[in-house]
Formats: structure tokens, C-alpha cells, sequence
């Protein structure tokens, strides 16, 4: 929004979170939050699928974590919310994947970042493969879309 607008409303927008950006005028952040969580759909399916290939080879999901925590591979999803079960605690693929954000969600939020792609005629081949991904993912039940997102590990054991 507008400049004026934004700092008006910052005392609110610090009780309710650290980070407060202006991204541009009227929708700019809904947009920001579209590409962030499209970027985080393709880390954390790129992240599933690096784990995997490591275990399929014989490596360990903790090693390789750390080891790609040491590398050019490092990300959010490998770092704070590892998707291999039992590599780390307090992350929804240590509890089956209850809690966190929703597969449901990110889809919804893929969905956003698919038609803001084809309003702005964006080639966006990483987004659509995503969310074709966690498609497949959810497939027709229903319980899987209220899984955590990181279950996305699953499609590839």
C-alpha cells in the first residue's frame, strides 16, 4: 500500500510480527507472499527429493543433512524443517507429519501463484511442477491434504 498507509499501520503490524515490509502499492505483498510460498513448495520437493536419492544410495538422511547443511544445496526446509523422518525434532516429519502447514494450504497457495503466473503471462515450470507434486501428493484423500507439506518425502520413498 501506500507509503502513508503502511507506517499508519505499523504499530499494529509490530504486535503482530518482527518482520514488516513495504513491498510496493496495493497487493505487492500478497504477491511477495505468493512467490515466497511457491519458492518453499519447490525447496522443499527439490529438498525430499535430494534426501531420498541419498538414502536410495545408501547414506544416512542425518548425514547427508548435514553435509548438504555445509553445501551450496543449504535451504529453510533443510535447515529448520527437515521433511526425512527422525532427522530432526519439533518438525512435523518427527510427529507423522501432524501440524505445520497444510498440504490443503499449499495448494491453495500454489493455485494463487499459477493464476497470478498465467494474469502476468509468467513461465513458471517449477511452481506448476510443484503443484502437480503435492496433487499427487493429496491424491483422493482427503486426510492427506491436512498433513503437514513436508510429507511431499513420501512420494518419493
Amino acid at each position: 500500500g501506500k507509503e502513508a498507509d503502511v507506517d499508519a499501520a505499523r504499530p499494529v503490524l509490530e504486535a503482530m510480527g518482527a518482520n514488516i515490509f513495504r513491498a510496493g502499492d496495493a497487493g505487492a505483498g500478497q504477491v511477495a507472499k505468493i512467490c515466497n510460498n511457491m519458492l518453499l513448495a519447490v525447496h522443499m520437493a527439490g529438498t525430499a527429493e535430494a534426501l531420498q536419492l541419498g538414502v536410495n544410495n545408501g547414506l544416512s538422511p542425518e548425514v547427508l543433512s548435514e553435509i548438504m547443511l555445509k553445501s551450496s544445496g543449504r535451504n529453510w526446509s533443510l535447515e529448520v524443517y527437515n521433511p526425512y523422518p527422525g532427522v530432526m525434532d519439533g518438525v512435523p516429519a518427527s510427529r507423522d507429519y501432524e501440524g505445520g502447514f497444510m498440504v490443503n494450504l499449499m495448494l491453495k497457495d500454489l493455485g494463487l501463484a499459477m493464476d497470478t503466473a498465467k494474469a502476468s503471462q509468467s513461465t513458471t515450470p517449477m511452481g506448476a511442477l510443484a503443484q502437480s507434486l503435492y496433487m499427487l501428493l493429496k491424491g483422493g484423500e482427503d486426510g492427506k491434504g491436512a498433513r503437514d507439506f513436508s510429507s511431499i518425502q513420501e512420494l518419493f520413498h
